[in-house]
């Protein structure tokens, strides 16, 4: 069970994991790149993912070891502090192949 700060870190990724993927669920690449309002938003919410992925305690990050919690965590420094290198490209694939595992194991840890 996780501690009541782990849990509203938890609850925070999986809220933001799930609007990034409604927000891009109707989209293919191309028109998620030329949507900018919507990259804007799911830039913001995986910012919000990655603090969140900040505020876990060690043992919550840890107790799942096949997330890349150095690449999670470090891409809200990317978001906050390299905004002019962040690509459209980039936050779609994040979106498409590494949220879903993150937003399950977020489901996991909330259900326990």
């Amino acid at each position: 069970m996780p501690s009541e700060r782990s849990a509203q870190a938890w609850g925070d990724i999986a809220v933001n994991a799930r609007l990034a993927l409604r927000w891009t669920d109707d989209l293919t690449a191309a028109t998620f790149a030329d949507d900018t309002r919507t990259v804007y938003a799911v830039t913001r919410a995986l910012e919000i993912v990655s603090e969140a992925a900040r505020r876990l305690e060690a043992s919550e990050r840890t107790a799942r070891p096949e997330l890349p919690w150095k690449d999670i965590t470090g891409a809200g420094n990317v978001y906050r502090h390299d905004y002019d290198e962040v690509s459209p490209e980039i936050v779609w694939l994040t979106v498409k192949r590494r949220l879903p595992e993150i937003l399950a194991a977020a489901e996991a840890a909330l259900a326990s």
